[in-house]
């Protein structure tokens, strides 16, 4: 358990370094309705992450594998094709990040979040971490980590768990700061915001080429 754990915490700190998600929950915090619509998104980040990863594990149990022998054919093609596809967009990243002098531009839907009801914020979350490319993508090699290695039940509850509570915890962070101390909170929420919209391209350019060397390494390393 403790070797797959080792495996996926790259993977759960590659979903919880998404300044996007990290954006759109200080701005519901600083919205009229902080509370239910931070709440809401926290819970649907949370249920998004534990819904792809549970199914791609439920996948990754079922794909065939040699009974003897050190090599996973499988999993190594799914790390390969996985590491390619954030390498890629790594790339696109990059060569998308502002000039000297230009403002980071943001997704259009972040100007309605003032006027977002707790439904929306929960469905919002559901999207940004399970329908996500990039999260999409870590959900799948994590899965396929966890689902091979025939853990058993309670052992895979847990390395589940860990993957989530790891990949929730940048999103969690500014809420439960808001929850317990709000009249701070808005003065060090707006800094992070700031600093996070002006270099949110160059982080996830970094941060997505270190894990798809990683996975190609690994997935090369499988055969």
């Amino acid at each position: 358990m403790n070797a797959v754990i080792g495996d996926i915490l790259p993977l759960a700190l590659a979903v919880a370094i998404s300044p996007i998600p990290i954006i759109a929950t200080i701005l519901m915090l600083m919205s009229p309705k902080p509370r239910p619509l931070g709440l809401s998104f926290l819970g649907g980040w949370v249920v998004g992450i534990s819904v792809a990863v549970v199914a791609f594990t439920l996948l990754g149990g079922i794909l065939p594998e040699p009974e003897t022998g050190g090599s996973r054919p499988v999993v190594g093609t799914i790390q390969l094709i996985v590491g390619a596809l954030l390498l890629l967009m790594a790339v696109k990243q990059w060569r998308g990040r502002p000039g000297p002098g230009e403002d980071a531009e943001l997704p259009k839907w972040m100007a309605a979040i003032d006027t977002m009801k707790p439904g929306a914020a929960l469905g919002l979350a559901l999207l940004l971490s399970a329908v996500n490319p990039k999260n999409l993508l870590l959900a799948v090699a994590a899965g396929a980590s966890i689902g091979r290695a025939q853990l058993g039940t309670g052992p895979a509850a847990i390395v589940i768990a860990v993957f989530v509570v790891i990949a929730a915890v940048t999103v969690a962070a500014p809420v439960v700061l808001y929850l317990v101390a709000p009249g701070k909170a808005a003065d060090v929420l707006d800094e992070v915001r700031a600093w996070l919209v002006a270099n949110n391209a160059a982080i996830m350019a970094v941060l997505l080429l270190v894990i798809g060397t990683q996975l190609l390494g690994k997935g090369i390393g499988s055969f």
